[in-house]
């Protein structure tokens, strides 16, 4: 027999699953007796529900507890106007009615039992969806339109207004050739729009906005090799995706660092290029055939989660890495200088693992380490805590250890 926040808490997911529907029915069209609930069966609502059955041994043996549940119900039901549906029951050879089924004939309804945001999120659903539709005809369908309510449900009046206005702008303008940050719109700025051009293509009913794409993302790298730089060579360059462009000379051992300074200020080795990192995902890097080619490719990221899985994607985009100082030896050897803020300074939290398959066992003990409930040392050493001598002694260690076989 269920309890009264249980039945709360199964209506406030029918609610949660249900709602953009409802913002696009009129208030006056809402259904107002517990008869109407026959009649679709396939909406949403109005919708029974079961508040479970007590078994008969349950009822004989205690039926004061199954009175008391039932009075409970009663007064619960009368007390919010909500229908109680009930069923005969046979209990020491009389008739007993007993609730089975709580009513609630539409989502406002549900959202003034559940409480909290929702009846401010259902009146903003529909205003939105009355402005939509208004706005934007195509989008008046129920069908389309309740998905786009939902679509643009987090954002703010401010954020919504200027969504409009983008998506109208788009519908009656030629953006070819411009860049998002060249959109004559006020208050629009790129980085809003490259966020949300999905919103803004639906609502303008656009495939395309026609905008420029972004350019190709460039990768920074440092030449090591003693020889070259001693015949005057360049010591840094880039790369840029797509680009015809190959490097000074095809390295043997490249270094994928993500701090800035350690990839500029790696120690000279021969025929090295030490690469600074591009964050998460790693298919840039990977979209370098001379980078991956090189007879020995090296990762060497802050000892945290985020470094280790860092490490477990670039694995995972085809970049054949092995990583230096990101293990449990390294780990205590260096601890002290650890910290428990990330780059923000908010304080590093245990958190649950994500798939790490790449990863080695020693360095998946690490990643499990530094994310435990129980953890009680530093969750983070920054790679640029550790002396640069000591990271390009390990990478000549790895090298010796790997040309022995």
């Amino acid at each position: 027999m269920k309890t009264i926040d249980q039945v709360l808490a199964d209506i406030q997911r029918r609610l949660a699953n249900t709602w953009p529907q409802s913002t696009t029915i009129a208030p006056a069209e809402l259904p107002s007796r517990a008869a109407d609930q026959d009649q679709d069966p396939a909406a949403a609502w109005p919708h029974a529900f079961a508040l479970g059955k007590p078994a008969s041994a349950q009822l004989a043996d205690n039926f004061a507890a199954a009175a008391a549940w039932a009075a409970t119900w009663r007064s619960w039901s009368a007390g919010h106007d909500v229908a109680l549906r009930t069923a005969s029951r046979r209990v020491h050879g009389t008739d007993q009615a007993l609730p089975t089924h709580v009513i609630v004939m539409h989502a406002d309804q549900a959202a003034h039992l559940v409480g909290g945001a929702w009846p401010h999120r259902l009146e903003q659903g529909r205003r939105r969806a009355s402005i939509l539709a208004a706005d934007f005809p195509h989008l008046a369908a129920p069908t389309l339109l309740a998905p786009t309510v939902a679509a643009v449900d987090t954002l703010d009046d401010v954020d919504f207004d200027l969504l409009r206005r983008a998506a109208t702008w788009f519908r009656t303008n030629d953006a070819t050739g411009l860049t998002p940050r060249q959109v004559p719109i006020e208050g629009l700025h790129a980085k809003w729009l490259n966020h949300r051009h999905h919103l803004v293509r639906r609502l303008s009913g656009s495939d395309d906005l026609r905008l420029l794409p972004p350019h190709p993302p460039r990768v920074h790298f440092t030449y090591l090799d003693p020889t070259h730089r001693g015949a005057g060579g360049r010591h840094h360059d880039s790369a840029t995706l797509g680009d015809a462009i190959v490097p000074a000379y095809q390295p043997e051992v490249v270094i994928i660092s993500e701090n800035k300074d350690t990839a500029i200020h790696f120690p000279e080795l021969d025929a090295g290029i030490s690469i600074e990192g591009v964050g998460r995902g790693g298919t840039t890097i990977a979209g370098l055939p001379w980078l991956t080619h090189a007879d020995h490719v090296i990762y060497w990221g802050d000892m945290d989660a985020d470094g280790l899985e860092i490490l477990n994607e670039f694995r995972a985009a085809g970049i054949p890495a092995t990583s230096i100082l990101m293990v449990p030896s390294a780990y205590e050897r260096w601890e002290k200088y650890g910290t428990n803020l990330d780059a923000r300074g908010r304080p590093l939290q245990a958190r649950t693992p994500r798939p790490v398959p790449l990863l080695t066992a020693a360095e998946t003990e690490l990643y499990l380490n530094l994310i435990a409930e129980d953890w009680t040392g530093h969750r983070r050493v920054e790679q640029e805590r550790i002396p640069l001598a000591v990271a390009a002694s390990a990478v000549r260690h790895l090298i010796t250890a790997v040309r022995a076989g």
